[in-house]
């Protein structure tokens, strides 16, 4: 994994280990930069390899790699930036990830062998770049991790598909993603299993006790939770808001976003251009967002695409309503009008969704309690992993 900061790999991550049976394995995890706010959830039965420097190069600033003396890591990191935008303007993908695929190819072979002394019986990518789990780790048996609709990334699959071809196993977080993945890189239906996202509900549950949220001190409170891109779609939430407001007989309505991110510029300039500066608020990044979750009348992700998102189950598993839009795997997310609802992306349809759920505290009340009484831990999933393990 590339580190621990918040994020819905990340947390599906901490799931996982915390679902190990560590008596049937030894277990170690590599990062590639001990930093982020779920370090301190690893579970005491984890081996924490020791970061190793050149890996902490990859998505570090640019200055502080040619500091570094890592002429080669640089310039391999230029050139895939390089060669993905000029992918990007060639074929104009629908999203602009095409440099993970290039970061992989281009810096793998300037990077040691992780854990040489040892051929481990299982090795586990959890996050694209996939080639150096491939290519830097001897291992009987290796997985790697699809958490996202292929047919939204733009990577370019001619490029990466080998890379996914070379894995004994392909994990896919849903059904949904599988088809996805699958319209993009066909022919690789054989190796792919599907093993959902696992989630510790009870430390989810004790850290949404932490506190009371002052934010959420009046009105009807809306959250989203996510990094601040393109995929989550948060920059329409202003214009959304502004389109409930007046739809709405009710007029204390607040939306908050918690996460981080290079898009939240676009985000406040949208609160501006608005003029929704008294409804819509920019939590910024919490290390612990549970007790918002906790505590709001209601949790949106607005997103253009997901996978199978670990922020929306965690609501639910919190007890709270939830408000999805119609992205493609959405209906491996939940079952519409049972434990969420389901809404079309388009803004208007959006807004009148919304308007319609906040107005209907019946409807509310009754998601709500579906959700509480379901299980969204997934804990059995782990079983599925352990049976990969070569005998």
């Amino acid at each position: 994994m590339h580190y621990l900061e918040i994020g819905g790999a990340e947390t599906a991550l901490i799931g996982m280990l915390r679902a190990w049976p560590y008596d049937t394995a030894d277990v170690d995890l590599f990062l590639y930069s001990h930093r982020g706010e779920l370090m301190t959830h690893i579970p005491g039965g984890v081996n924490l390899l020791p970061e190793m420097k050149p890996y902490t190069l990859i998505e570090a600033p640019a200055a502080g790699v040619i500091r570094s003396g890592r002429l080669d890591i640089a310039l391999a990191r230029w050139k895939a930036r390089h060669d993905a935008r000029r992918f990007f303007h060639t074929h104009r993908p629908p999203n602009h990830d095409a440099a993970v695929g290039y970061m992989g190819r281009y810096i793998t072979p300037f990077l040691p062998r992780i854990n040489p002394g040892v051929t481990y019986d299982l090795a586990i990518s959890f996050l694209a770049p996939h080639d150096i789990v491939l290519r830097k780790v001897r291992a009987r048996r290796k997985l790697c991790w699809i958490h996202t609709d292929y047919t939204r990334v733009g990577h370019n699959a001619a490029l990466e598909h080998p890379v996914w071809a070379a894995y004994d196993n392909i994990i896919s977080i849903s059904p949904d993603v599988t088809r996805s993945f699958l319209k993009v890189h066909p022919g690789l239906d054989a190796r792919i299993v599907e093993i959902a996202n696992m989630l510790d509900p009870v430390l989810i549950r004790s850290r949404a006790e932490a506190f009371t949220p002052a934010e959420f001190a009046t009105g009807f409170n809306i959250l989203s939770v996510g990094r601040f891109t393109d995929a989550k779609n948060f920059e329409s939430i202003p214009s959304i808001m502004k389109r409930m407001l007046e739809d709405s007989p009710r007029k204390d309505l607040h939306w908050h976003i918690i996460g981080y991110g290079g898009g939240e510029h676009l985000i406040r300039e949208a609160i501006i251009r608005e003029g929704m500066e008294r409804h819509v608020h920019i939590i910024g990044k919490r290390d612990n967002p549970y007790p918002y979750i906790k505590h709001c009348d209601l949790y949106v992700q607005p997103s253009r695409f997901e996978g199978r998102s670990v922020t929306v189950r965690e609501a639910q598993m919190l007890g709270r309503p939830v408000v999805i839009t119609d992205y493609p795997t959405a209906h491996s997310q939940l079952s519409d009008g049972v434990d969420g609802l389901i809404a079309p992306l388009d803004t208007p349809r959006l807004a009148s969704s919304l308007v319609a759920a906040v107005n209907s505290p019946s409807t509310l009340g009754s998601l709500a309690a579906e959700c509480a009484a379901r299980d969204y831990s997934d804990s059995s999933e782990i079983n599925k992993i352990i049976s990969l393990i070569p005998s």
